[in-house]
Formats: C-alpha cells, sequence, structure tokens
C-alpha cells in the first residue's frame, strides 16, 4: 500500500468526473480480469509441475500458455495502477514543491504515459495483424500467436485513455491549486 505523503496531491477518485469514474471502473475489472488469469496460470503451473514430478504428464504447452497468458493479464494492470496513483514514483525531489507544481509535473508524466499506452496500442495491433497475415503458431499446441497479441490491445488502448485522462485531471487540479480557473 503506498502511504500518502504530507503535503503531496492524492489522487481523489470522487473528484473524477463522470468519465473518469467509469474509466476507473473498467479500470478495476479489468484489473480483476488480469488477476483472475494470474491465479489461474499459477493453478495450472501447479497441475503441470505436480504431474511432471509424479505422473510424468505435465500439462501440455503449458510454457507456451503461460508466456501469452501473463503478457494479457499484465497489460491489464496498467491503467488501474495509474488512475490510483500507484505508479512508482521519485518523489524525494518534489516533496517539498507547492501541490500546483506536483501536479503541474504529475500531468506531464501522465501525458507521457498516455503517449506510451498510445504507442503501445498502435504497434501492438500492427504486430498481431502482421502476424496474423503469416500464420505463425506456437510450437506445442499450434495456438495462432496473433491472439495472445491483439488480446493486449484493449489493455493497451485502457492505459492510453488512462493516461490521458488523470493528465486532464492533474492539469486541472494544478489550476485549482494554483487559485487559476481552468
Amino acid at each position: 500500500m503506498q502511504e500518502p505523503i504530507p503535503g503531496a496531491p492524492s489522487v481523489d477518485p470522487r473528484a473524477f468526473g463522470p468519465f473518469g469514474r467509469l474509466l476507473l471502473a473498467v479500470s478495476r475489472a479489468a484489473a480483476i480480469l488480469g488477476g483472475g488469469i494470474f491465479v489461474l496460470l499459477v493453478i495450472m503451473s501447479i497441475v503441470s509441475i505436480v504431474g511432471r514430478k509424479l505422473a510424468s504428464a505435465p500439462v501440455p504447452g503449458d510454457v507456451e500458455l503461460l508466456q501469452m497468458s501473463s503478457a494479457v493479464a499484465a497489460a491489464m494492470f496498467f491503467a488501474y495502477c495509474h488512475m490510483n496513483g500507484g505508479d512508482v514514483k521519485v518523489d524525494f525531489f518534489t516533496a517539498k514543491l507547492a501541490p500546483s507544481v506536483v501536479h503541474l509535473l504529475d500531468a506531464f508524466g501522465s501525458l507521457l504515459f498516455g503517449t506510451v499506452g498510445a504507442l503501445l496500442t498502435w504497434r501492438t495491433t500492427l504486430g498481431a495483424l502482421q502476424v496474423m497475415r503469416s500464420e505463425e503458431t506456437s510450437m506445442i499446441l499450434g495456438i495462432p500467436q496473433w491472439i495472445a497479441q491483439m488480446l493486449m490491445v484493449p489493455g493497451f488502448a485502457l492505459f492510453a485513455l488512462a493516461g490521458f485522462y488523470m493528465a486532464a485531471y492533474h492539469w486541472k487540479k494544478r489550476s485549482e491549486n494554483a487559485g487559476v480557473s481552468a
């Protein structure tokens, strides 16, 4: 749990507008789904390891499934983490700055997050389409590789939306803390 720093601005979801609350709810649902995928992967890995050791019968393609599914699940966490201010921040230098300056820096950081999310969405989509055209499959199970790549796209798109929304949120908070109307 990230402890609040005295005087530092906190992200208050109650201050989000209707779109922000919807985005937060969708981000939370995606993160829960990603967590569920990881739980299933752990169960599958345990079954495979026990099966391999006790009966020489591992789950076929367990490593393939683990690789593809963990990438999809990980992509689902970014938006929720960012909207809750759970990103790793080095706030040693900004702890004593005015809240308006911290919000300005957070707005810039969120804009970068949104941009990276948009680039990941774009490039992952193009990559998945290229892999689909080449009909590349996994070695053991023969699963089309493009499916896992395309399943990462919604998480990255949500990440981009969250970044851009939080940039606007912090920009507005910067204005409020500076006493300037947005």
